[in-house]
Order: C-alpha cells, then sequence, then structure tokens
C-alpha cells in the first residue's frame, strides 16, 4: 500500500514526539510518497525551530539522520494543477503539493495538520488519521 505523508507527519517521527509510534505502526509495510518540497520543508521546520532555540544545531542534526533514514519516494506533481488546488482552498503551495500528490498517486494521505485533512477530505482524499 502506498501512503502520501506531509510535514507534520514527518516531524512528528523525527522530533519523537507522542505521535511517533501511531504513524510508525499505520505505516509498518507502507510505501511512502512525498513531493519534493518536503525536503525543504523539514529544513525550514528545524531551522524555524533553532531560530527560536527550541533545539540545539546537534538536535537538528540527528533529526536530519533520522529523516534521511525514513525510506520515502519523493515524486513531481505537475505546478498547474497545484495552483488550482491553492486557488480552490486558499492555502498554501506547500500544502497543496501534498494534497496533489495523493490525488495523483491515488493514495491515503497522512498529516496531523487538521486543515490540511479537511481541504483533502474536501478533495476526496482518503485521510489517515492518527489516534490521540
Amino acid at each position: 500500500m502506498d501512503i502520501t505523508v506531509d510535514t507534520s507527519a514527518v516531524m512528528a517521527v523525527v522530533l519523537e514526539e507522542p505521535a511517533k509510534k501511531k504513524i510508525v505502526a499505520l505505516t509498518q509495510g507502507a510505501d511512502l510518497l512525498a513531493p519534493p518540497s518536503l525536503r525543504w520543508e523539514v529544513g525550514n521546520a528545524l531551522s524555524s525551530l533553532m531560530r527560536r532555540e527550541l533545539i540545539s544545531v546537534g538536535e537538528a542534526h540527528q533529526a536530519v539522520s533520522v529523516f534521511e533514514s525514513i525510506p520515502i519516494r519523493f515524486v513531481d506533481v505537475e505546478l498547474g494543477d497545484v495552483m488550482e488546488i491553492t486557488g480552490r482552498h486558499q492555502i498554501w503551495a506547500y500544502d497543496a503539493y501534498s494534497i496533489r500528490c495523493a490525488r495523483r498517486f491515488r493514495t491515503p494521505l497522512l498529516s496531523l495538520d487538521k486543515n490540511q485533512c479537511r481541504i483533502a477530505e474536501l478533495e476526496n482524499i482518503t485521510v489517515m488519521e492518527v489516534p490521540s
């Protein structure tokens, strides 16, 4: 089974957040897909945490190591289709990339971002919920 993962789910794993165990269990045996922007979003999220002094450079390096160990297949999405989703829902392109990825490859979307999940459902994409 293929699953599209977004930044929120990946960050929960690399930062050892409480949702990590549930995310790992949900994705066990699955092939993970993501748009190429995921790499930059992870980097941006980590740099933001460092700027706010919530993590150290060493912790960011550890998170990058964990991220790079996750077997994710990076797949392209059509920018024009992303713009359609962005315009329909007034969201950032970064959120629309994952939604387009899930639609293009007919996969469920695994996200902890409630707004992104809501929009994915409006786009008739199955959302994998992480139980709290």
